[in-house]
């Protein structure tokens, strides 16, 4: 029996005592965060699974978990031992959580949970599932916490007050747009708990989660004035000033759920669902009307300024370049020196931190070699890695956080002789990845009608990734923002978004073979204006990624003229962007890398 085993063992027992039949333990802090701190990771401490999503559902009669496509192979391992099956989203037959909760709760049953790390949207579909059943919930349980014995403390980091050179725009014109879309609303309050959306209205960052500048914090917002809830030691006495300049009433963190319980609310408080967690839902429903609408934040974070641009521009260069600078010294070191994909992805750290304004990493990095790079959010430690050999390729996924930007970017990177199949597929990920980063469109367009750009060359050979093409990039907070992203299949649930000027996505298609070999490229664009006519306002797509193909997986027989021309325009264009930050050695290498095909 495992460590994972046991600790699922121990929570039964528990349960048993406070008579849960079923207990649900999502991948979420209170703030429904896409990565969370290591004190918020309860699914991760009960069956060592460390994807970035995942569900555990726990019973008696049996444990599961449940993950999408681009965690299967990854899950499949780490769960070995722990005694919980795994259930592989998206997959025909598979049922959804609560599907699988409808057939197998029976009447009296009591489903358990923290409801303060359920969203709300999940929450009322449960209620009313199990309401028709005859099964109870029990929303107010940390079952996982009372067994953790050895859990870290919340997180605490002082705030940063942006400088309006790098904010772009003021706090106080933020909050009038705000408050403008509340009143469309016909709301006088609006409950904000999404961080990323709080950082941006405040012209504030943190640093409470890994790899995301944010703050654990609440906002509770009237017309008059803001309600910020944030852990008293993470307030500075500069950020007193600013807070009372800017009509803050500062709260305490632990102190938000009595102020809702205390709160003489108005008729109608706003609030989004989908971040919104369980528990406040409750709370707000009991003394008011809660209208699910998105944050207003929301799409006015995803529209950059042209300041935020600006700064974008420069900084998407500098770390363009830093990623140019590894592939040469990777490609001029394999072979002569012992590199893993651990040392590998150090060395690329390394390369950005000495960019002025670095801040941190955007995201752990990925560096996966040959079959490893098959599993999408494979990750290398100190400990586990592989070596490399002068042969197949290594995929690097990575980003920054600057004083200015967020960056993502991937690059395949061939190492030594290719099998022809994968060379095939690299071409076809190229092609995908230029089609859609030259895409030209009507103005209304969502990111659902440009995904088949980057999909066709793998469709037409019936084949596909089980994973979206794009998602939204923040500034100077997440990596991945909505409410926009590319992505082809239909969902009644999921948010979409017409892409608007100045929205930045991410266009990463690739190709991911088990056992065999993984391929993606990722540059980030940012959607613009292009000509108005008659037939409307037509779009395209501005590159903020100028780093290159790999010449040694690009063959002109898999390209017909014109994709080749795209290709060649874009090595052209990475030269003639980057080649006054190389030393000479390196331009000489990358003339001949991105010389015409």
């Amino acid at each position: 029996m495992n460590v994972y085993h046991e600790r699922i063992e121990a929570l039964l027992n528990l349960m048993k005592d406070n008579n849960v039949d079923f207990y649900i333990i999502p991948t979420a802090d209170y703030h429904n965060s896409e990565y969370v701190d290591v004190f918020f990771k309860e699914r991760e401490w009960l069956c060592g699974f460390t994807g970035s999503n995942g569900t555990l559902v726990i019973s008696k009669e049996e444990q599961g978990l449940w993950t999408d496509g681009r965690y299967f192979i990854q899950a499949e391992k780490e769960l070995e031992g722990s005694g919980v099956t795994l259930f592989r989203m998206g997959n025909e037959g598979v049922p959804t959580i609560l599907e699988y909760l409808k057939s197998h709760v029976k009447e009296g049953d009591c489903v358990g949970f923290d409801g303060r790390c359920v969203d709300c949207a999940f929450g009322q579909k449960l209620e009313v599932a199990m309401l028709k059943l005859g099964v109870t919930l029990n929303y107010e349980l940390d079952l996982p916490g009372k067994l953790w014995n050895d859990r870290p403390s919340l997180p605490k980091h002082e705030v940063m007050i942006l400088d309006q050179n790098v904010a772009g725009v003021k706090m106080a014109d933020k909050m009038k747009s705000v408050v403008e879309k509340m009143e469309e609303e016909e709301c006088e309050e609006l409950l904000i708990s999404k961080l990323d959306d709080l950082m941006w209205l405040l012209n504030i960052r943190g640093g409470d989660v890994e790899c995301n500048p944010v703050a654990l914090s609440y906002g509770y917002i009237t017309k008059d004035q803001t309600y910020f809830f944030i852990q008293d030691e993470e307030i500075t006495d500069e950020f007193r000033a600013y807070a009372a300049s800017n009509y803050i009433v500062i709260r305490g963190y632990d102190e938000f759920v009595p102020f809702l319980k205390e709160y003489e609310m108005k008729d109608r408080v706003m609030a989004d669902g989908s971040n919104v967690s369980f528990l406040i839902y409750k709370l707000i429903s009991e003394k008011a009307e809660f209208v699910d609408k998105p944050n207003p934040t929301e799409i006015l974070k995803a529209v950059k300024s042209e300041q935020e641009l600006n700064l974008m521009r420069d900084f998407y260069i500098k770390d363009s370049v830093a990623v140019t600078k590894f592939i040469y010294w990777l490609k001029h070191n394999i072979g002569k020196q012992e590199i893993t994909e651990y040392s590998a992805a150090m060395y690329l750290d390394n390369l950005r931190r000495q960019i002025p304004g670095f801040l941190d990493l955007s995201f752990p990095t990925i560096s996966a070699y040959a079959e490893n790079a098959a599993m999408m959010h494979y990750e290398a430690t100190e400990t586990s890695f592989k070596v490399l050999e002068p042969k197949n390729q290594l995929l690097v996924d990575s980003g920054g956080q600057y004083l200015g930007a967020t960056t993502d970017i991937t690059r395949t990177i061939t190492i030594g002789p290719l099998d022809e199949n994968i060379k095939r597929d690299y071409c076809d990920v190229a092609k995908g990845m230029l089609a859609l980063a030259n895409a030209k469109w009507l103005y209304g367009c969502s990111g659902k009608n440009l995904d088949i750009l980057a999909r066709k060359p793998l469709w037409d050979r019936g084949m596909d990734y089980k994973c979206g093409t794009g998602h939204g990039v923040g500034y100077i907070l997440n990596v991945h923002e909505g409410p926009h992203n590319i992505r082809w299949k239909y969902n009644p649930g999921q948010k979409e978004a017409v892409i608007e000027a100045g929205m930045c996505v991410t266009d990463e298609p690739g190709v991911y073979i088990e056992g065999s070999h993984g391929i993606r490229i990722e540059n980030v664009l940012v959607a613009r204006n292009a000509e108005k006519n008659g037939d409307g306002q037509f779009m395209d797509f501005e590159m903020l990624t100028y780093t290159p193909l790999d010449r040694d997986a690009l063959d002109p027989k898999y390209f017909t003229k014109e994709e080749l021309k795209a290709v060649n325009a874009y090595q052209k264009s990475v030269y003639e962007m980057t080649k006054d930050y190389l030393t000479e050695d390196e331009r000489k290498w990358l003339k001949k890398e991105t010389a015409e095909i």
